[in-house]
């Protein structure tokens, strides 16, 4: 039996500094048959090249990612779909995996995804909330699924860019389709510092309101999620990185603050056209 066709695309935005990192990440996968599609929204840097040097098809595309991800589907070739961020290490064994679990009757699946603690401090403490959601349920989307339940449910929103793959996510889970989880990951290798913490909480911010306005889901809404106090993570927590939680709270204060912010004083300069 031939083995299926998996589309993996790749929105890019300025990107010439990580990617080589996802592409190659992308190239040591154990499940071989794949093809790589990088939507690029009009770099200034070598992210084209880079792209194309890696054997990916590229195209042009805007104004912003879900516009970008749904071209990229539509261009793509594969039965199975897999998007991913053109910052994250991918571990070898995602493909297979995904694949594996559609294979068994699943629609879709969600790949974990965590952060590099040892990026800096906001990525440390990113580190830790992500393992405080992961197979919590909430506050994970699936970025692997069909071709056909992907068109079958709208593709993404292309009025979001922010949280747009938690509204693409339970577009899926209300049209019954099978969701699995699988265990090896993504790594988000390009962290925030303090600074792009502010500045694209501002900017994210502004188009966030669309999404809470569409779901009005109480629990992508609160700063820290009920998640985070799972039994057993603060102790876990506690002795790991005492300091952390203290940390955590800080930085998420300052993230959902700037997001408010954004809905009053939306920017309309993307953070990702510096280079």
């Amino acid at each position: 039996m031939a083995q299926r066709l998996v589309s993996v695309i790749i929105p890019t935005k300025n990107s010439s500094k990580t990617l080589p990192i996802t592409l190659k990440s992308l190239g040591g996968q154990t499940y071989r048959n794949i093809e790589i599609v990088v939507v690029d929204n009009y770099s200034r840097d070598t992210t084209v090249e880079i792209a194309l040097k890696y054997g990916a098809r590229v195209y042009r595309w805007g104004p912003e990612r879900s516009a970008q991800m749904n071209f990229g589907a539509r261009a793509s070739k594969g039965d199975i779909l897999y998007f991913t961020n053109s910052d994250f290490w991918i571990h070898p064994r995602v493909v297979e995996d995904c694949v594996e679990k559609i294979n068994e009757g699943f629609d879709a699946v969600v790949v974990p995804n965590i952060s590099n603690p040892r990026v800096g401090l906001v990525a440390r403490a990113r580190y830790f909330v992500r393992l405080s959601y992961l197979y919590s349920g909430v506050y994970e989307a699936a970025r692997c699924m069909t071709r056909d339940l992907f068109f079958k449910v709208g593709g993404f929103d292309e009025r979001l860019y922010s949280n747009e793959e938690y509204d693409l996510h339970q577009r899926i889970i209300r049209s019954g389709a099978r969701v699995g989880y699988i265990k090896s990951f993504e790594i988000h290798i390009d962290e925030y510092t303090f600074r792009d913490l502010v500045v694209k909480s501002l900017y994210y911010g502004g188009n966030a309101i669309n999404y809470f306005r569409k779901w009005r889901n109480p629990m992508h809404m609160t700063p820290v999620r009920p998640a985070f106090f799972r039994k057993g993570f603060l102790s876990f927590l506690g002795r790991r990185w005492p300091i952390g939680i203290y940390l955590i709270l800080l930085f998420k204060l300052v993230q959902f603050g700037m997001a408010g912010l954004g809905t009053l004083l939306p920017m309309s300069v993307n953070p990702y056209d510096k280079v």
